[in-house]
């Protein structure tokens, strides 16, 4: 798995709009949280997804993009993105290409990790967290990676 410190590696997919999202688009502009999340509509995923959605403006308060990833079809995505209400692209790495570049390895041998990575304007990680089942804390390491990265402010 990648690490703090490491350029993140660039990507292009489509999100549930059929929209090409690339990471490219964002360096030097915004910080972005990428979420890698194993499958649409599930409890957990589900949770995980809303919760970044009800976040979504302290994120972007702090210059930052989301991103939501899956091995679910732009298809899923856009029900599933539809259904729960979110307001951030979530984007369709059905190949798992993705996935690979940024060295994620199946949980338990058959089940996508659940993993977020906090990457920098300039395009290098600052924070990777990685859990299958606290799906909140997801958003409360990022945040807090979101935080330190912001421009401090002089009195």
């Amino acid at each position: 798995m990648l690490k703090i410190g490491q350029e993140a590696p660039d990507f292009t997919l489509f999100d549930q709009n059929g929209n090409q999202v690339s990471l490219s688009n964002f360096k030097g502009k915004q910080n972005v949280v990428i979420f890698f999340y194993p499958k649409d509509n599930t409890p957990g995923c589900t949770a995980q997804s809303c919760s970044f959605r009800d976040n979504y403006v302290g994120f972007k308060s702090l210059n930052t993009q989301v991103l939501g990833i899956s091995d679910d079809s732009t298809e899923s995505h856009q029900t599933f993105s539809q259904k729960n209400r979110l307001t951030y692209p979530i984007l369709s790495d059905e190949k798992g290409v993705v996935r690979e570049k940024y060295g994620l390895k199946k949980f338990l041998g058959f089940l996508p990790s659940r993993t977020s990575f906090a990457i920098n304007a300039e395009g290098k990680i600052t924070a990777v967290f990685s859990s299958q089942l606290q799906v909140s804390k997801h958003i409360d390491e990022m945040l807090k990676a979101c935080q330190k990265m912001a421009p401090k402010t002089r009195p």
